[in-house]
């Protein structure tokens, strides 16, 4: 299966800060907010929704073409992903600007206040998917992570118009993008990946219901956090999967991605939506257990072991034969 991945690329720097943001949070004061928090630590990692995405799909042997814009200062990240099974060569390199910056401190509860520098992400406009495609071949699917606005419109566009699978994900930049602009990500997708605020979020901002939004896309999956994930298929029963117990929450960037690369995996491979689910929770919790969102490390015989730990021997078996021949990748 042929599978493009656009969005973001970027250097994180995670930062966590010993208390709770709601501890300085004043009743009746918040429309006038002032704070300042002393974090205890700072971690500078590679990053990016599109790069998180690819990066988790190409160690599980997917060899996902990267469609992002980035700086010059990205040769070393390139090298990794790269080395990792992803297809850099249409990735789109800035003469001017630098490669995007992600700053995001988190709380004991692990709750985030995140800011985001698009830097040479500004550029991805200039990514034209059909002269790719030219190059490579039309796309099976095309994912459409956090991105440049107008680039991933035009994306959209595209894969509309040539009749390309499309799975949308507007996540963090719900909040910049306008209620119409949001419809264009969503309508017609093939695949719509959101969390349960950036669904509210979604019904407020395009006045469309949530039967609407359902109408609208093929699959609807909503990430719950702690309690899982649903799958949603118009005329079909929901399906729901638990997450696995972790080891430890050590940070929740990039979790998300990861369930989304989990999740395409099992299209690829042809499982059923439970499965899909039961993948993408499986990798987004190795990633919780890592500070940064590309540092995780498993065997294949020890993703099978924890995963029939987790969903059962069944599961495990029908997984098994796709995960690729690891050494602690």
């Amino acid at each position: 299966m042929k599978i493009a991945v656009a969005g973001s690329v970027g250097r994180d720097h995670l930062m966590t800060f010993p208390g709770k943001f709601t501890d300085s949070l004043v009743a009746g004061s918040l429309e006038k907010v002032s704070l300042s928090f002393l974090v205890d630590g700072l971690d500078v990692r590679r990053g990016g929704c599109a790069a998180n995405i690819a990066f988790s799909m190409g160690i599980l042997g997917l060899n996902p073409i990267l469609l992002a814009a980035v700086g010059k200062d990205w040769v070393d990240y390139e090298a990794w992903l790269t080395s990792h099974g992803v297809v850099t060569s249409h990735v789109w390199v800035s003469e001017t600007l630098h490669t995007a910056q992600f700053m995001v401190t988190t709380d004991t509860e692990l709750n985030q206040i995140a800011s985001f520098f698009p830097g040479a992400m500004s550029e991805a406009r200039n990514i034209e998917l059909g002269l790719v495609m030219e190059k490579t071949g039309v796309f099976d699917l095309v994912v459409i992570s956090p991105d440049d606005p107008e680039a991933m419109l035009r994306h959209t566009q595209t894969c509309r118009e040539e009749r390309i699978p499309f799975a949308a994900d507007p996540s963090q930049q719900m909040a910049r993008m306008s209620g119409d602009e949001i419809k264009k990500l969503i309508d017609g997708a093939t695949y719509l990946f959101m969390n349960e605020y950036e669904l509210a979020l979604a019904i407020q901002k395009t006045g469309w219901s949530d039967a609407e939004i359902l109408e609208r896309v093929e699959t609807r999956v909503i990430t719950l956090g702690s309690t899982g994930a649903k799958v949603e298929r118009r005329g079909n029963s929901e399906v729901r999967v638990g997450v696995p117990k972790e080891k430890a929450k050590v940070d929740p960037t990039g979790v998300g991605d990861s369930f989304r690369s989990g999740f395409i995996a099992g299209v690829a491979w042809g499982l059923n939506d439970e499965r899909c689910a039961q993948l993408g929770s499986m990798i987004a919790t190795y990633v919780i257990e890592t500070k940064g969102t590309q540092e995780y490390r498993f065997t294949r015989s020890e993703f099978v072991s924890r995963f029939a730990e987790s969903y059962g021997k069944t599961a495990a078996s029908e997984i098994e034969k796709h995960i690729p021949m690891l050494e602690n990748a």
